[in-house]
């Protein structure tokens, strides 16, 4: 990504306008439990409905389909259906759905290179006392 990918606009609108909320509607989908799975296997061609269920653990059927609807309601992917027995569906991204590979695969690589640093901020969060309980030579004492 560019220095110009991480500007911030010169004024942020407020947060009911238009615009403001066409975005979070759309970070909203992008950045869901299984959207960024999605996007990801498909970045390498067109798939069928479960070949993309076993290439996401842990994802139900009803949750792959509910995700896969609001993608393509998005204008993301697509859904091809051919009328064979069984009937056979492939899902594949369209262009826009290509472009937003590399912020995602950005974020996905990003996330790969830092887990360890990110695991151990959470090791040194979760052992300090809380604000509200002052530590004195290994005992906790609550503030009144």
């Amino acid at each position: 990504m560019s220095p110009g990918h991480r500007k911030l606009p010169a004024t942020t609108p407020a947060p009911d306008t238009g615009g403001c909320v066409a975005t979070r509607e759309i970070l909203d989908r992008i950045g869901d439990k299984w959207s960024l799975y999605i996007v990801a296997l498909l970045a390498d061609g067109s798939r069928r409905f479960n070949e993309l269920k076993r290439g996401i653990e842990g994802i139900s059927q009803r949750m792959l389909t509910l995700t896969l609807r609001g993608l393509e309601r998005d204008g993301l992917v697509t859904r091809t259906m051919y009328p064979t027995i069984p009937p056979r569906v492939d899902y594949e991204l369209t262009d826009l759905g290509r472009t937003l590979l590399t912020p995602v695969m950005a974020l996905v690589n990003w996330a790969d290179q830092n887990q360890a640093a990110i695991a151990e901020a959470h090791k040194r969060f979760d052992e300090a006392p809380e604000p509200d309980h002052v530590l004195v030579q290994g005992v906790v004492y609550q503030r009144r």
